[in-house]
């Protein structure tokens, strides 16, 4: 039930907004790395075309089922590492932003894993999942009918 489709978007959103995800990916970030924050941002904000899209873009890196099915609740669970522990607890303060700032005892962590650089990106591929999350809720693509390219 999509409020609105595809061709009705304006000419270039989608273009404009790939051109910031491929600067991402041209960064030193691990393309797994960057596919776990963006299923768990969408896990995060409720948008289920996004959920199958990160889900698929995961298989399709070789993640294994037990972590795809974990990820909603990884701070119980012993399949993160460290550094993707602290990318997870990164992602869920930034995705649920208060009006204070990133504490210390989050952006902290970071820095035994990630150069400023590298943290730039993470912020910004965080924030960029965040807004094509928040499309998606507007847009209301269905889920389903996303295909992973080779």
């Amino acid at each position: 039930m999509e409020r609105i489709a595809y061709k009705d978007i304006p000419n270039g959103m989608f273009e404009k907004l790939r051109e910031i995800e491929n600067f991402i990916e041209e960064s030193a970030l691990e393309m797994q790395l960057l596919e776990i924050i963006r299923l768990r941002v969408a896990q995060k904000n409720g948008c289920a075309y996004c959920v199958d899209m990160h889900y698929k873009e995961l298989k399709k890196t070789g993640e294994t089922e037990l972590r795809l099915s974990s990820l909603c609740v990884w701070e119980e669970t012993p399949y993160f590492t460290d550094k993707e522990r602290a990318v997870l607890k990164f992602t869920d303060a930034l995705t649920k932003l208060s009006r204070g700032i990133i504490p210390d005892e989050i952006y902290n962590p970071l820095l035994e894993f990630f150069s400023k650089e590298e943290i730039c990106y993470l912020a910004l591929a965080i924030s960029q999942i965040n807004t094509w999350t928040r499309l998606m809720k507007v847009f209301q693509f269905t889920p389903g009918n996303y295909k992973v390219t080779e």
